[in-house]
């Protein structure tokens, strides 16, 4: 079915335009307001690395109402009715036609399979599996989750896990989200992989992924926590050692993470941790040489950092 979208600039705040459309009979309305963009970042300053500079600058002093008719002919006088009113006040609707597939799944046609380094190829759930060439297959749908491995964040850490995992006997994966890094890992070789991520929709996406790839709960742990706060879960992780710790997060939770990976990786385990951008990285390095790391190597594409380290306990 096809759709009118109707995108509405809201120049003196949603609420005003919010209420007139009410009056109107409109429902079904999505707010983009500029200044609840600038109060949710300022709350969330630690996910700060992850956000897009050019959506930063689209939503800066801007609020927009959305909603949607149906593409026939009474959503048309509907539409008629709705700008002649509107229009006297100064709002002018923009009109955008959209089906109801382009929702569900206009996002997928920008991943395609991809060759990770020397030992993987992942694969979108919905795409056919090209010819692998002695690659590990990784198949992944990461739904609304981070981690899809296009990232340089991602790909710095696949890269280098590739070369240690096939010896692991156990991974653990902070900030796991689609369960991509610790996945990667079993498909490689490693014996075992725990994950956790403090979205609460990431141990169904992370295990359902791991089922895409035949990999069931006798090998791969995943909890919805804070590593740094929940006591429980920190209980959790801290039952074992680990061979690789991977942290594909952001500079500040890594930083809060160093002593604890210190104590959760094996002696000459190596510690993977991303999601640095630049500038950051200098101060990263030095938390991780105050928790007793030594850095192994640096990595770094695009404004992206990444390092490899080992501690010697």
């Amino acid at each position: 079915m096809e759709w009118l979208e109707i995108s509405i600039e809201a120049y003196d705040g949603t609420e005003a335009l919010a209420d007139l459309l009410d009056n109107l009979g409109v429902t079904g309305l999505v707010i983009e307001d500029g200044e609840d963009f600038e109060r949710f970042m300022e709350d969330n300053q630690q996910y700060w690395d992850y956000v897009d500079e050019e959506l930063s600058r689209k939503m800066e002093g801007r609020s927009l109402i959305k909603f949607y008719l149906s593409a026939d002919d009474e959503g048309a006088a509907q539409l008629a009715e709705i700008s002649a009113s509107l229009e006297p006040m100064g709002y002018f609707p923009v009109v955008n036609r959209v089906k109801d597939e382009d929702w569900e799944n206009n996002w997928k046609q920008y991943y395609k399979p991809i060759e990770v380094g020397q030992k993987l190829l992942i694969v979108p759930e919905w795409e056919e599996t090209p010819e692998a060439g002695g690659r590990s297959v990784l198949k992944l749908n990461p739904g609304l989750i981070f981690g899809t491995g296009s990232h340089p964040t991602t790909r710095m850490c696949l890269e280098a896990l590739e070369r240690f995992a096939p010896e692991a006997e156990a991974v653990l994966d902070l900030g796991c989200g689609s369960g991509i890094l610790s996945i990667a890992a079993l498909c490689l070789g490693a014996g075992l992989a725990v994950g956790c991520d403090i979205d609460a929709k990431a141990p169904d996406t992370a295990m359902t992924n791991a089922a895409l790839n035949g990999i069931g709960a006798d090998k791969y742990t995943v909890y919805a926590g804070d590593a740094t706060r929940d006591l429980s879960l920190r209980k959790k992780l801290s039952a074992r050692q680990y061979d690789i710790v991977l942290a594909n997060i952001v500079a500040d939770v890594v930083i809060s993470l160093a002593p604890d990976a210190a104590k959760w990786v094996k002696q000459d385990g190596k510690f993977i941790c991303s999601g640095i951008i630049d500038g950051r990285e200098d101060e990263v390095s030095a938390a991780l040489e105050r928790a007793g790391f030594t850095v192994l190597e640096h990595y770094h594409v695009d404004d992206w950092h990444a390092y490899l380290a080992e501690v010697t306990k």
